[in-house]
């Protein structure tokens, strides 16, 4: 894509996403965030064999890390992957 701006990661932020996606049910999370365009927490938990605290730990963990939005609407939240986030880190890796 012409002109695109390619996000870049502070070493910080590399940490945050690494520690957030060294969790096997957080990455198994992020996937199911990642297909749809938006999904409602509500969603993620059904399919989600955890209690709702530690979903609620896992979501803010990614949030914590930049890799997903949080979107608040009263009781009820969507879900959307930060993609520009995820490839940053991809790209991040590809230098080591």
């Amino acid at each position: 894509m012409a002109g695109a701006k390619t996000r870049t990661l502070t070493k910080k932020q590399a940490e945050l996403i690494a520690k957030a996606l060294a969790d096997p049910r957080r990455v198994e999370i992020l996937k199911q965030i990642g297909s749809c365009s938006c999904i409602a927490c509500a969603d993620v938990r059904e399919c989600q064999p955890v209690s709702a605290a530690t979903l609620s730990h896992h979501l803010k963990e990614l949030e914590m890390a930049g890799l997903i939005e949080i979107e608040r609407e009263g009781k009820f939240a969507n879900l959307t992957l930060k993609r520009d986030v995820l490839d940053a880190y991809r790209s991040y890796l590809a230098e080591i």
